[in-house]
């Protein structure tokens, strides 16, 4: 166990989604920072075998996992593959997801389904199945480190500014990560008891090679616009996050949403310049 509690050398992490995007990048990042990483991917298997060698070639252990995290027992399995491998389990990054810019009037069963099915039971099953083997991973640690306190098992969820402000379109997409934001916070208050840290990362604007594919008009310049920071966020934001949700110095940290944005969730919507000066108000 290192005394820098920012380390994340030791660290054994399952990043769920991983194949591209931010899921990659967190599990690059997660790497880079010591950790051995495993990954899980349900159609972008290129991507999750490059994010593989490229851990494997920088001395970390890594291997990738094909699973719909939408079924259950794949949750189950994904995760039980990734501890036997890894040698057990200190953290689970849950970034799996879907997405769907759909009216209201227009929604499918099939739609709704699928969306709720990964984006909830995805990383609600992971998480219950992943508590075990943290709990173990916990007694481990205190049988070979009996001075050292353990700082716990770190789970992180991910949700999105879409949780709290409204977007035309989003209508499933942003139920599902207002449920999640309730589900982590339970989650953190009852797992106190056994010492696992719940905490929900939720992201604005991230710009994945989907802003390219989906909007044939995206550039960076347009995503850079729409952010009052002044520039699109990229994967690697959130995977330094995610390296200190995930290392020793975020041990008394839990039950938190963190909104990565830029500023975006801060500032209102009004399309309107006040004037300069000071006003009455009230």
């Amino acid at each position: 166990m290192s005394n820098n509690k920012t380390s994340l050398v030791g660290k054994l992490i399952l990043v769920t989604g991983a194949g591209t995007g931010i899921g990659k990048g967190v599990a690059l990042e997660l790497a880079r920072q010591g950790a051995d990483v495993a990954i899980s991917y349900s159609s972008s298997a290129q991507g999750a075998m490059e994010a593989v060698e490229e851990m494997k070639a920088i001395g970390r252990r890594s291997m990738a996992f094909k699973a719909n995290l939408g079924v259950v027992t794949d949750c189950y399995r994904v995760v039980d593959e990734a501890a036997e491998f890894l040698g057990g389990l200190d953290g689970i990054f849950n970034n799996a997801g879907v997405t769907a810019t759909l009216p209201i009037q227009e929604v499918t069963e099939e739609q709704f389904n699928k969306i709720y099915n990964v984006n909830i039971r995805g990383q609600y099953f992971c998480s219950q199945r992943a508590i075990g083997h943290m709990i173990e991973r916990g007694k481990e640690l205190g049988r070979h480190f009996p001075d050292k306190p353990w700082a716990g098992g770190s789970i992180v969820n991910m949700s999105s500014v879409h949780a709290t402000a409204g977007f035309v379109g989003h209508s499933v997409y942003a139920g599902t990560k207002g449920a999640i934001n309730a589900f982590s916070r339970e989650l953190a208050v009852e797992l106190c008891s056994v010492h696992i840290r719940v905490n929900v990362v939720a992201p604005g604007s991230i710009e994945v090679p989907s802003y390219f594919t989906n909007d044939p008009n995206y550039t960076r310049e347009l995503g850079n616009s729409m952010v009052p920071w002044g520039r699109v966020g990229v994967p690697e934001d959130i995977g330094y996050l995610a390296a200190y949700l995930m290392s020793d110095a975020s041990e008394f940290l839990t039950g938190h949403v963190i909104y990565i944005d830029g500023g975006l969730t801060a500032k209102m919507a009004i399309p309107y310049t006040p004037p300069k000066g000071e006003r009455q108000t009230s």
